[in-house]
């Protein structure tokens, strides 16, 4: 997992609640393997019409957004299934940040396992980065955005934080003990693993 410092980019305003991850990525694209492949998917079901022709009207078939690495969303973000594909499809179409005034907790751990940043911010400041035309930069180590209005102050785990400033996964963070593993395994006579 690649570490994360900071992002400057373009909001993409998706002013809609309780998005749920089946709006994310719809349940018959969930046949892949492997992590990456997923962004073609995002939102497909309002991205494109019966024919997989590109709806004009949503957000993402915006050129001016196409670049974006951060979303800016509703109350209850990836509500629903309890699907990891949600967050694959955001990372894998280039998203990088995900705020909104409050996620479902399994999405919102995913991301920490994704390297994706979710912010939780009160209503009235999403409604303000929804409107935001300009750049603007997510600064995870001093935990603020930078908004042509103003800065924007974050909280955020200082486990969770220290996972995406090292871009670590769950396996990463295993190998940092492997000297105790193997001592336990060498004590305990169990074959090694590792």
């Amino acid at each position: 997992m690649d570490s994360f410092k900071k992002i400057t980019s373009i909001v993409t305003p998706l002013d809609k609640v309780n998005v749920d991850t089946d709006q994310i990525v719809p349940k018959q694209f969930l046949k892949l393997v492997q992590k990456s492949g997923f962004g073609k998917f995002l939102f497909f079901n309002w991205r494109y019409d019966e024919q997989e022709n590109e709806k004009s009207d949503f957000v993402l078939n915006d050129t001016k957004y196409k670049n974006s690495q951060i979303l800016v969303a509703g109350d209850n973000f990836g509500c629903g299934s309890s699907r990891e594909h949600a967050v694959w499809a955001l990372l894998d179409y280039g998203f990088a940040v995900i705020i909104a005034p409050s996620f479902a907790d399994i999405f919102f751990s995913n991301c920490f396992k994704n390297g994706v940043l979710p912010i939780a911010l009160e209503q009235k400041i999403v409604e303000k980065l929804l409107q935001e035309t300009g750049a603007i930069e997510v600064d995870l180590e001093n935990q603020i955005i930078k908004t042509p209005s103003g800065d924007i102050s974050f909280e955020i785990d200082s486990y969770q934080k220290k996972v995406l400033l090292e871009g670590l996964d769950d396996i990463s963070i295993t190998f940092q003990y492997e000297d105790k593993i193997l001592d336990f395994e060498k004590q305990s006579k169990i074959p090694s693993v590792l």
